[in-house]
């Protein structure tokens, strides 16, 4: 099974959930705010991604950090962050189960899920 997660309202949230629906796509879309964000999760997506990538140091969730914590950030307090505020992660991230992706682009959803 397909699981989208993100925030509802994301602008780019809402680009990917439409890309999927008008493709016939199945997924389960995890909203983080509603649903929460399981540590065990968040451990294998940074496994598998890396703490840094899944950061998203454009979003007002980054911005409104304080300029100590942005310049002393490193894997630890990384997990702590996005485990307390998870708005600040990279959206969407898409899982199919075998694989993990972030950000959405039309073309790379397209030969991502081609059937």
């Amino acid at each position: 099974m397909i699981t989208l997660y993100g925030i509802k309202n994301c602008d780019t949230m809402k680009k990917a959930r439409a890309w999927l629906d008008d493709a016939g796509v199945a997924y389960e879309f995890h909203d983080y705010k509603k649903d929460g964000l399981p540590a065990d999760l968040l451990d294998t997506w940074m496994a598998n991604l890396g703490w840094d990538a899944l950061i998203n140091r454009r979003g007002t969730t980054w911005r409104k950090l304080p300029d100590g914590v942005k310049e002393a950030i490193d894997e630890a307090s990384a997990r702590a962050i996005m485990l307390e505020n998870p708005s600040i992660i990279k959206r969407p991230l898409l899982d199919t189960g075998s694989t993990r992706h972030l950000g959405f682009k039309a073309d790379e959803y397209k030969h991502l899920l081609q059937k």
